[in-house]
């Protein structure tokens, strides 16, 4: 799996928890980073035999690709799969010239393309077999966007680590935290770039306040490696609207954490404000940590969190519906503690990450023999 880096986002997570979680005896995976910014690598187990960085020198280091290649021969790789849009790139060159099979991958739905990067995907479309989407809405946006017939896309959800995330009693990173027995928590667990909607989740946080005046707001989360996807704009746009509507006293901001699944535990609800996605990790993760989730009604949401039952749906950009589904859960304990309990055992049923590991080992298994014809 060729990846840009292994820093604190969800396909990276998915990269490692595929790779953790995959039966060794149908495929040996291997991680390869084009950047040493990897601080996701200390939750990749025997990471010393199995991570690879192939450092990228400048945007446009092409020796990425015979290193790689490189790389993929001295491993023996029957299957190559490419995230994020450089990585693709790269396993779609150097994964043919090895004489393996290639998979792409679609994280996202709704978002624009640069024509230079919809060039580089016609261009090396010859070295492509499949592509996985994480979402049935992805696959659709994909094959439209690149103009792929949809015969080449397979959908695999995201899978969350149950034992990981699982129900906990949070009160001592409450306490750590500074919050009261009393206050009722909303979390959102996000990066800190335009896609994740944090401004709508702030302004829906003003109206919850009105409505419970106990509650408070946990980020977990911060702008990417190095300001990337406007990130660093994002975040001072987040600090000014808070400050603006007085939200301060009611806000943690707790930044990036390689033990988020801490933070679940301290929370009554979640929000994802998104204004696309694919399959959310992090929604997968408050539902197995027994935490109901609000979220924004994209992508393959409905299916993912069963509305009423999980957690809320909510048309994009209705702060109103969204503050109120979020105040209904703290104010309704009966209700919230039924939703906790069906959250964990839907995600248990049908986002495990053995069954991750088990769908996308068959993909490639099917990669491999139609390679083989």
């Amino acid at each position: 799996m060729v990846i840009s880096d292994l820093e604190f986002g969800g396909a990276q997570r998915q990269v490692v928890e595929l790779a953790n979680h995959m039966n060794p005896a149908r495929f040996d995976l291997h991680v390869v980073a084009l950047h040493d910014y990897t601080p996701l690598a200390d939750s990749l187990r025997d990471a010393a035999r199995r991570l690879h960085v192939i450092q990228r020198r400048s945007k446009f280091d092409f020796t990425v690709v015979t290193r790689l290649h490189a790389l993929l021969k001295r491993l023996g790789a029957s299957v190559v799969h490419g995230y994020l849009f450089d990585a693709e790139i790269a396993a779609r060159l150097a994964g043919r010239m090895a004489g393996a099979a290639v998979i792409g991958s679609e994280r996202n739905t709704d978002y624009e393309l640069k024509m230079i990067n919809r060039l580089a995907y016609g261009l090396t479309r010859w070295g492509h077999d499949f592509t996985i989407a994480n979402s049935r809405a992805g696959a659709a946006f994909n094959a439209r966007l690149l103009g792929q017939p949809s015969a080449q896309y397979r959908v695999v959800y995201n899978g969350v680590d149950v034992n990981r995330f699982q129900p906990r009693d949070g009160a001592v990173l409450r306490a750590e935290l500074g919050l009261r027995p009393e206050h009722r928590v909303v979390g959102i667990m996000a990066s800190f770039k335009p896609q994740k909607n944090h401004l709508l989740f702030i302004e829906a946080a003003a109206r919850v306040v009105r409505a419970v005046p106990e509650a408070r707001f946990l980020f977990v989360g911060d702008e990417l490696f190095q300001g990337s996807c406007d990130s660093t704009e994002t975040k001072r746009k987040m600090l000014a609207r808070v400050e603006e509507l007085g939200l301060k006293p009611y806000c943690v901001f707790v930044g990036n954490r390689k033990d988020v699944e801490r933070y679940f535990n301290v929370c009554e609800v979640t929000a994802l404000s998104s204004l696309f996605e694919g399959t959310p990790n992090a929604a997968l993760e408050s539902m197995a940590s027994g935490v109901p989730v609000v979220a924004t009604d994209v992508s393959d949401h409905r299916h993912v969190i069963p509305d009423g039952r999980a957690g809320f749906v909510v048309a994009l950009n209705d702060v109103e519906s969204f503050a109120e589904r979020i105040s209904r859960l703290l104010l309704n304990e009966e209700e919230w503690r039924t939703m906790a309990q069906h959250a964990r055992a839907w995600v248990m049923e049908e986002f495990s990450c053995a069954r991750l590991g088990e769908k996308t080992a068959d993909v490639y298994d099917e990669a491999v023999a139609q390679r083989a014809r």
